[in-house]
């Protein structure tokens, strides 16, 4: 009944359905990509059983346990997996392959489903992603697309994946779009759950041709960039993109609508600027943003905030490939700076 992750787990695997069966708190942490939660346990009933196993008995600990586990999973039974047929292969996992996944499997097994257990459950599959993020090299070779804030390097990533190229975007995978002003409502996931998404896209790449990704520094708004991508980062080669402030203020007026939309998160946003900012630069600013003058902001930010730090030297180290210089930033300029950058490096795909 046991199946052992050897390779980050895909669409490949021999099952038809991943089953977490962990409380929704550490599934909400990370989970195996693509594995549904159906817990046995929910965070109420595993903290009540925890206590009674800590402080009153471990035998009543497991009896109730069992009864909650039994209960959670005929409701699984009644309702999400109702439609399943008798020839539905599940494979299940909890935290170390134990009573909870083990219980559940068992279950399952009875009713005539071909069910497994992933073998030292998440963390197995933990480990898979730490080996490949923290202990080995990074098996593909990145290039970086690096600019000043404004110059759509992501929108470029777009382009360049539409095309065919290989690319990873960081920023997507972290929910963030790297600077001061870049959260978005919803927030970011867990690290855990930014690293299960990034090593799934290192894992669905070809090796043989060259990954594009933005140039960042070592963190997404508070979320890090895990070592080994890092150090790859940090000696890949890079090509520069350009294009006029006035043409990049627009353009940023049309990513950010959030902030657009809304006054007092820009206002905050405006504000935490101040331990970088003289007080009448930021007073400005506020006065732009409260006359809807965007465009008038971004271009200061640009100016006096984002181009003199992203100046600052640190970058000369990587590897210079050369300058793609943009008219503009509509989708034309974008798709046409995709084709020359693709031109440039030679990645391969066409």
């Amino acid at each position: 009944m046991a199946y052992t992750l050897t390779t980050l787990p895909d669409a490949a695997l021999p099952f038809d359905q991943v089953i977490d069966v962990r409380a929704p708190s550490e599934f909400a942490v990370d989970h195996v990509p693509g594995a549904i939660n159906l817990p046995v346990l929910s965070d109420a009933e595993r903290a009540k059983v925890g206590t009674v196993y800590v402080q009153q008995d471990r035998f009543l600990a497991r009896k109730i346990g069992a009864a909650l586990v039994a209960r959670n999973a005929a409701a699984h039974i009644e309702g999400p997996l109702a439609d399943r047929d008798g020839g539905w292969r599940p494979l299940v996992y909890c935290w170390r392959g134990g009573q909870r996944s083990g219980s559940f499997a068992s279950i399952l097994a009875q009713i005539g489903w071909r069910v497994e257990l992933i073998e030292g459950g998440y963390r197995s599959y933990r480990r898979l992603v730490s080996r490949l993020l923290y202990d080995d090299p990074l098996p593909v070779r990145p290039i970086l697309i690096d600019g000043g804030t404004g110059t759509g390097k992501t929108q470029l990533l777009d382009h360049l994946a539409r095309d065919g190229a290989q690319v990873i975007d960081l920023e997507g995978l972290a929910n963030h779009r790297g600077s001061n002003f870049g959260g978005w409502a919803d927030g970011q996931p867990a690290q855990k759950m930014f690293e299960s998404r990034l090593a799934q896209a290192i894992h669905a790449l070809d090796p043989a041709r060259p990954v594009f990704l933005e140039a960042e520094s070592n963190a997404i708004g508070t979320l890090l960039i895990p070592p080994s991508v890092w150090q790859a980062m940090k000696t890949a080669p890079v090509v520069r993109v350009t294009a006029p402030v006035a043409a990049r203020a627009r353009f940023l007026t049309t990513t950010y609508p959030d902030l657009t939309a809304d006054a007092d998160l820009l206002a905050r946003r405006i504000d935490a600027l101040r331990p970088y900012q003289p007080g009448d630069m930021i007073d400005g600013w506020h006065g732009l943003a409260r006359a809807g003058d965007f465009t008038a902001l971004a271009e200061g930010l640009i100016q006096h905030h984002y181009d003199p730090r992203y100046a600052r030297p640190g970058k000369e180290t990587r590897p210079d490939l050369g300058l793609i210089e943009m008219p503009g930033l509509t989708d034309a300029d974008l798709a046409q700076a995709a084709e020359r950058l693709r031109d440039l490096v030679g990645d391969g795909s066409r």
